[in-house]
């Protein structure tokens, strides 16, 4: 994010050249909420005192009409402002230049490296930097070197389709630990995966809700699609060679937790899901769960959230490619000036259910 106004003796009067309103404001509502995620992304500078702080500080706020906005201390500096000696922003910049160290350490590895030799390479006490790691990414070190190694996998088994070659391919010791990686990441063995689902089992059914029509389907492991207007082909494409089922009376109690999540979005039960995606889904499902129902967020935000602040069209498309609605509640996500954005099952049930967790949705305005 550019500052709004280049120089300091402009301050009180400078034009929104670079930043448009919407990007200020999403700031200025990461800095009243003292959002950590946004913490190396913006810089506030209070033209009163002269200081620039990050977002989490937990000094007083200042007035809105007093703040402007810097996409780093450096350029704050330049503009005349002085680091905050309370919340030390200048310092989160040096986390993220760690972090980015310590990914392209893990990317390079043939083997992943642990969270000790990461910190220690980085120059971290290893506690602080799983913090941070998280913190930015959305995801432990070791969720990323397993998402990693995964999607290494899954490359190696489409393009040979031999086990042991995808095993070290993808950077795993040996058998064992990537049978294990993977039964627990994707929920199916290896040579299911390259086959289609083979040898696995999934059953599902429809049921009527306050939405309409619901399809829904469950592995052992729990709920791996729950959508609107959808059918039992849509499984079939997915895993053409597994064992699919139609099955009512053994998916009750899913069935039951969803229409409960539907009605009374407020006390949802925790309902067990079994999906998989790319590590970058994967971070922005995880930010979505985080949503409590009542409260939105901006692709802006969640982006921001997950350490890729400009990856907002992304963030979209992970929220498309979000097989269980309602509970990855990616409803909860509109656009930046309020309004509802785009919804896979259509608006008027992204409607129903902002509706239901108290959401209003802002009056369009009225032509002069």
């Amino acid at each position: 994010m550019a500052s709004l106004a280049p120089q300091l003796s402009e301050r009180t009067s400078a034009p929104m050249d670079n930043v448009s309103r919407l990007d200020a404001d999403t700031a200025w509502a990461a800095f009243m909420r003292r959002d950590r995620a946004w913490d190396g992304r913006v810089i506030g500078a209070v033209k009163t005192t002269g200081i620039y702080c990050k977002p989490s500080c937990p000094a007083r706020r200042p007035k809105r009409e007093n703040v402007e906005f810097f996409s780093t201390g450096e350029e704050a500096r330049s503009a005349g402002y002085r680091s905050c000696q309370r919340c030390k922003p200048d310092e989160v910049g040096r986390d993220r230049e760690a972090v980015a160290r310590a990914v392209k350490l893990i990317e390079q590895a043939e083997e992943a490296p642990t969270l000790d030799e990461l910190a220690a390479a980085v120059g971290y006490a290893p506690h602080h930097f799983q913090r941070i790691f998280k913190r930015d990414l959305g995801v432990s070190p070791a969720e990323y070197s397993r998402a990693l190694r995964n999607r290494r996998t899954e490359a190696a088994l489409k393009a040979n389709g031999r086990v042991t070659d995808a095993v070290y391919d993808a950077g795993y010791s040996g058998p064992s630990s990537f049978y294990s990686d993977a039964k627990e990441r994707l929920g199916m063995t290896p040579s299911a995966w390259r086959d289609g689902g083979r040898g696995e089992t999934i059953r599902w059914t429809h049921f009527d809700s306050p939405l309409g029509e619901m399809f829904i389907a469950a592995t052992s492991k729990g709920i791996c699609r729950l959508t609107f207007d959808d059918s039992e082909a849509s499984l079939r494409r997915l895993f053409p060679n597994a064992t699919i089922v139609q099955d009512d009376g053994g998916l009750k109690e899913l069935v039951e937790g969803a229409l409960e999540a539907i009605q009374r979005p407020l006390a949802t039960p925790d309902l067990p899901i079994d999906v998989a995606g790319t590590a970058f889904q994967e971070a922005v499902w995880k930010e979505l769960r985080k949503i409590p129902a009542g409260e939105t967020r901006s692709y802006a935000e969640i982006a921001a959230a997950i350490g890729h602040p400009k990856a907002v069209r992304a963030v979209g498309s992970a929220n498309g490619d979000n097989h269980v609605v309602v509970l990855i509640p990616c409803h909860r996500v509109i656009r930046s000036d309020g309004t509802l954005g785009g919804y896979g099952g259509g608006l008027d049930r992204k409607r129903h259910l902002l509706a239901a967790e108290g959401h209003r949705e802002p009056a369009p305005e009225l032509p002069l």
